[in-house]
């Protein structure tokens, strides 16, 4: 059954995120919000969600949200959450082209299907190949291919038992189930400790899988050295090439680097996520022992990016004499201060039942227990907003996503997968 209700208190578990920092300067107060007449509409890519009978090729497409209706909204008070699932150790949630549910990650090596009515199904089992040490290891990633309702064809990133990691592209059989049997090995990594996996992978609205992977929990070795796939953002083609292809315009195609590696730099980037309405990455990096960022680039313009890791902690040096004009400042930054740890990157709302959020960004603090949000407006974030008051404490947040409305999804380490819904009055 379908809970509704504010969360309040959660409590937090011992196993944390590879420490990251932060500074809380999120200190605006919630905005006051007029009542508007007409909905904002979104050009998105394909959205999860998946089926409890067989999530199989669905004849259906997913369109983007749009508007319609010019009935007045209430004024927007707040937020409060629904409990649509409980799975194990939720770690991503997607839907599912054409179809009314999703595909949740449990991190111990399952992928679940979750119906409208909350029911859980298995879709995939993964657990004898995946190792699941702590939350930095297990099955960390999922990302189904653009005509994945006609092709069926989907990808998972986990961390094998011998501490390496792999992505995989699947199949489905042909009752519309995960295939264990069509597994085909399209990278592997050989990780120098258990620690700083990162693991998401998205399609991009370019059409090409993106992957961040951290450095591996040993940054002197592969953070500033773009040559190694570790600490870095690849870009690949999985329509073309054995196992894969690049992109000619990759920015290490020719010299420097790997020719898969799009940005480097980076630490531990949990979550990372595209707009495709705006085409920015937005990229939760977790920082070490002060500060937590959020990094934001074009797609189009921000290519070879270096965001600082291991000379740069946010804007700060981390090792003395740093150059901070030599790499890509984050967006937004915050201390460990208050308790905070390890940030969990998140998406941008370009949904149709909070028209007045389209386009802030949703973040978490894996510690700090809270839900934040900003907009990008040329370059800098604005409207920074702390939902404490509002939502409480929701525990130890593992991602964010949206359904195929466009509508926020965010899932707990403690098993829950909700969705983010307006108050109105």
């Amino acid at each position: 059954m379908t809970t509704k209700g504010r969360l309040f208190g959660a409590a937090l578990g011992l196993i944390l995120l590879a420490p990251a920092c932060a500074t809380s300067e999120v200190s605006e107060p919630v905005p006051t919000i007029p009542s508007i007449t007409t909905m904002a509409t979104s050009d998105t890519t394909s959205s999860p969600s998946s089926t409890t009978s067989g999530v199989g090729p669905s004849t259906a497409t997913t369109s983007a949200p749009t508007s319609t209706t010019t009935t007045p909204l209430d004024p927007l008070t707040g937020f409060e959450v629904d409990l649509i699932a409980e799975v194990h150790r939720p770690v991503v949630a997607v839907p599912v082209p054409g179809k009314a549910d999703l595909l949740v990650v449990d991190q111990q090596g399952q992928i679940v299907a979750v119906d409208e009515n909350g029911t859980v199904a298995e879709f995939l089992d993964l657990t004898d190949r995946v190792g699941a040490n702590g939350i930095e290891q297990g099955l960390l990633g999922l990302a189904l291919h653009p005509d994945f309702a006609s092709n069926g064809r989907f990808f998972v990133y986990y961390t094998a038992p011998d501490n390496d990691s792999h992505l995989v592209e699947f199949g489905l059989t042909a009752d519309g189930q995960g295939d264990r049997d069509s597994a085909r090995e399209l990278m592997y990594f050989e990780q120098p400790t258990d620690r700083h996996n990162a693991g998401t992978i998205v399609f991009g609205p370019d059409g090409y899988l993106w992957l961040s992977l951290g450095e591996g929990g040993s940054a002197s070795e592969n953070a500033q050295n773009p040559a190694t796939l570790l600490s870095s953002l690849l870009r690949l083609d999985v329509d073309s090439g054995d196992p894969y292809g690049v992109p000619a315009d990759n920015p290490f195609v020719d010299d420097g680097g790997a020719p898969e590696v799009w940005a480097f730099g980076l630490r531990n980037p949990w979550k990372f996520s595209i707009d495709p309405v705006e085409r920015m990455i937005y990229i939760g990096d977790v920082g070490h022992s002060d500060w937590e960022e959020i990094d934001v680039v074009s797609m189009d313009t921000g290519a070879g990016s270096n965001f600082g890791w291991l000379p740069m902690e946010g804007t700060h040096c981390f090792i003395s004499g740093c150059d901070p004009s030599l790499y890509t400042a984050p967006i937004i930054e915050y201390s460990h201060e208050g308790g905070n740890c390890s940030v969990t990157g998140g998406v941008v709302y370009r949904g149709r039942a909070i028209p007045e959020f389209d386009g802030h960004y949703f973040y978490a603090d894996w510690c700090g227990g809270w839900i934040r949000s900003f907009k990008l407006v040329d370059g800098a974030a604005t409207e920074m907003t702390d939902w404490s008051e509002q939502l409480g404490n929701v525990g130890q947040v593992t991602s964010f996503s949206a359904d195929r409305d466009g509508e926020l999804l965010f899932t707990t380490w403690d098993g829950g997968v909700y969705r983010l819904v307006p108050v109105r009055g």
